[in-house]
């Protein structure tokens, strides 16, 4: 199972909206198939391990792990549950069951009528925060969100103004490659209307290797230029306020209650747009509200060896640590959010 989360992983940023799937299977404790869902409407994980098989006439012999339930049902690809049990595959070990509804303990019925020998909750914690977006997704009906933040050793986010310091880099280089490679992870990033105005961000992912994410901005009244990057129209974009605009290439305005619970709100229209995961870039009045609605579920905060002495706080945040990870001269601490 641990090998079926690990090729799983491999398709991470890629098989939106579908979950992260590795299969393997084994014949007289030796491997002899392995495969791992790439990209929606591709083939599924079991598809591929079944298909690396050389004897297929092994198969009624064998057994079949995979870290999600098999689906049932047709969509762009048939029903690997059927497959399982026309290949004559006796033994299933499932790490969890699927919680999308048109899943959901049907893949498992499915194979217990045919006769299949069925485990479910093989390193089910493990297995459920792989796809912990996915899960997310479909349990609360809401993206997985991530905060994320640079700030300095004395805890500042930036600058009183840009002026004092040209360009404000907190981290190092490698520090910002695992912050595009959040970036390709995650399907959605977000920043507000000062972030906008005053650096000028593409949001797209450059040093590293995978798509950009949908970007959202939070510009109540408007104030970017419409010749920032942003509207550039290059990917998906919505802007989030309360003024009357017009949509443009690729570019979409949704107006909101800015009187109300904002984050909540674009949480709630995010779902309906079909993102699984949105990264919170900024910049601190912008994380501020995540925190402040405790609609966050992970973090990662980057601290750099600079010091300010004065300048824009970084945000206050309460969080189960999980994770301490040394970039160079920088410090990557990771954090989740254990009330919700």
């Amino acid at each position: 199972m641990l090998r079926c989360i690990q090729l799983a992983k491999n398709g991470l940023g890629t098989t939106y909206p579908n979950p992260l799937v590795g299969s393997v299977l084994v014949h007289n404790k030796k491997v002899i198939g392995e495969g791992w869902h790439r990209k929606a409407g591709q083939p599924h994980a079991e598809v591929l391990a079944i298909a690396s098989v050389g004897d297929k006439s092994i198969l009624t012999k064998s057994t079949i792990y995979v870290n999600l339930e098999p689906c049932s049902h047709f969509g762009k690809t048939p029903p690997c549950a059927d497959l399982i049990i026309s290949k004559g595959i006796k033994k299933v070990v499932i790490g969890t069951t699927d919680p999308n509804p048109k899943v959901a303990g049907r893949g498992i019925k499915k194979l217990l009528d045919a006769g299949c020998d069925v485990v479910v909750g093989v390193l089910e914690k493990e297995c459920a925060d792989l796809n912990k977006r996915f899960f997310t997704f479909q349990q609360k009906q809401r993206p997985f969100i991530i905060l994320k933040w640079a700030q300095t050793t004395d805890g500042f986010i930036a600058p009183l103004t840009k002026n004092e310091q040209q360009p404000v880099w907190i981290t190092n280089t490698y520090a910002r490659q695992i912050s595009h490679k959040l970036r390709a992870e995650a399907q959605g990033i977000l920043v507000g209307t000062q972030t906008v105005v005053d650096d000028n961000p593409s949001l797209t992912t450059r040093d590293w290797y995978g798509p950009s994410p949908t970007r959202l901005i939070i510009d109540r009244t408007l104030r970017s230029d419409g010749h920032s990057a942003v509207y550039d129209g290059s990917t998906p974009t919505y802007i989030f306020t309360e003024a009357e605009s017009k949509d443009s290439e690729n570019c979409e305005f949704i107006k909101i209650d800015f009187s109300n619970a904002v984050a909540r709100q674009i949480s709630e229209i995010a779902y309906l747009k079909g993102l699984q995961s949105i990264i919170i870039e900024g910049g601190a009045k912008t994380i501020a509200t995540f925190v402040a609605e405790n609609c966050w579920d992970e973090a990662y905060i980057f601290e750099g060896p600079k010091k300010f002495q004065k300048g824009i706080k970084a945000p206050e945040l309460q969080g189960a640590l999980l994770s301490v990870q040394n970039i160079g001269s920088d410090t990557l601490f990771h954090y989740k959010n254990q009330t919700i």
